[in-house]
């Protein structure tokens, strides 16, 4: 229902937007733009959805050959104790704990294209143990929050768009994305905890938690003290090797408990061309609200006001011409990343608003991209509160990321 009224919302606010720009202001080209925008983000929307069954047979071919392996298994024990803290209706060992553990890995190393068919096979089991199939399950809330929240501790892609774009040091956004990205997962994991009345206060979770709070720290120390060329370099190589290695741990495992891998793998990627082709409806109908809305100048808009109510307050309103890129980004990921573009071209690469877009763009999440995926991936179409917490942590990550760019780069 949450989704209704956003989706309905986009077009609504776009029309009305376009009208006034029409009759007042005698915008000629504004709704031709948005009927073009209407056509060209529903091909986007296919053409993504397809580009999803080679990356979908791949990972869930894998994933089979690691459940048959048992390393799923084990990998979801090492996480079980604090699994069965944030997700209580899972069942210890439950195949749905490994999945995740791996969505979440693939995220963390900033392996985009790799933690979508991770997370669409996470959802699945949870929709086994979902008992209303059209209503999210608290399970799945957690879950999808946590993703939505965008934890990543190698911002492998931002560090490749600002290197393309001509940055002087394309690394130097590293470690404020890892303090706005922790900052992010870390509200949304509270937020839901406090709907669904999860005590966190418990030795487990908090020996999980600042083991996590350690292994950052001691990223952002040790990234810290290598130079420009040597962090790019060995971010890569570290993400690199452990996704690699990751598939020939599972390859071995499966091996010695005698599966015929390859047949193994086989049945498991059959699923991923009926997983893409699902999706389709789900991601073409909220690209094209999206679309619709950006190109009526209702989201240039929203910017303006913001930068008013900024000045108003006496406040430094530098940070407000990143903003887009902070507001396109829950929307949609390739929006985003044309925001950042922008910002690098119009401002500078080095300067502060151009760096301030590409933490926005590596520390919060395509939050309705990925609510739409995931949902319509099981037929879950009410969500409950599955939007307002993602979008608190998102608002979280946007905050911290405005701080810690005033502090590194002001």
């Amino acid at each position: 229902m949450v989704l209704n009224y956003i989706w309905v919302g986009f077009f609504l606010i776009a029309f009305l937007t376009g009208l006034i720009k029409l009759l007042f202001w005698g915008d000629l080209a504004v709704f031709p733009a948005m009927t073009e925008s209407l056509f060209t983000m529903a091909e986007v929307g296919a053409t993504i959805s397809l580009g999803y069954i080679g990356l979908m047979t791949l990972w869930l071919g894998i994933m089979k050959v690691g459940e048959e392996g048992g390393m799923v298994a084990f990998l979801a024990k090492l996480v079980s104790p604090f699994f069965s803290r944030i997700f209580p209706d899972v069942p210890k060992g439950h195949p749905a704990q490994g999945s995740i553990m791996m969505n979440f890995a693939a995220n963390m190393l900033g392996l985009d294209n790799a933690a979508t068919p991770l997370g669409l096979k996470a959802m699945n089991h949870l929709q086994e143990l979902n008992p209303d199939k059209e209503t999210a399950s608290n399970a799945q809330i957690m879950f999808l929050v946590l993703n939505t929240s965008g934890l990543t501790i190698i911002p492998i892609s931002v560090i490749t768009l600002r290197s393309v774009n001509g940055a002087a040091n394309p690394t130097d956004i590293f470690i404020p994305i890892l303090i706005a990205t922790f900052a992010a997962s870390v509200a949304g994991l509270l937020a839901v905890s406090v709907a669904q009345r999860i005590n966190l206060l418990t030795p487990i979770v908090f020996a999980y938690l600042g083991g996590a709070t350690a292994l950052i720290a001691g990223m952002t120390a040790y990234f810290g003290s290598l130079g420009p060329s040597s962090i790019e370099t060995q971010s890569t190589l570290v993400a690199s090797v452990i996704i690699l290695g990751l598939i020939m741990t599972f390859i071995a495992a499966a091996l010695l408990r005698r599966v015929n891998v390859y047949e193994s793998f086989i049945e498991g990627a059959k699923d991923g061309f009926q997983v893409a082709i699902k999706i389709i409806p789900y991601l073409v109908g909220m690209l094209v609200a999206i679309g619709v809305f950006r190109a009526s100048g209702a989201m240039k808009a929203v910017v303006d006001s913001i930068a008013w109510i900024v000045v108003a307050l006496g406040m430094n309103p530098d940070f407000v011409e990143g903003l887009p890129t902070a507001i396109m980004k829950p929307l949609s990921g390739s929006g985003a990343r044309g925001m950042a573009v922008e910002a690098m071209q119009t401002h500078g690469v080095d300067s502060f608003v151009g760096r301030l877009a590409c933490v926005f763009q590596g520390s919060t999440e395509t939050t309705f991209y990925t609510l739409a995926v995931y949902f319509g991936a099981v037929n879950v179409r009410r969500t409950r509160y599955t939007v307002t917490c993602g979008l608190f942590a998102d608002l979280v990550g946007i905050i911290t990321a405005i701080l810690v760019a005033y502090l590194f780069f002001h």
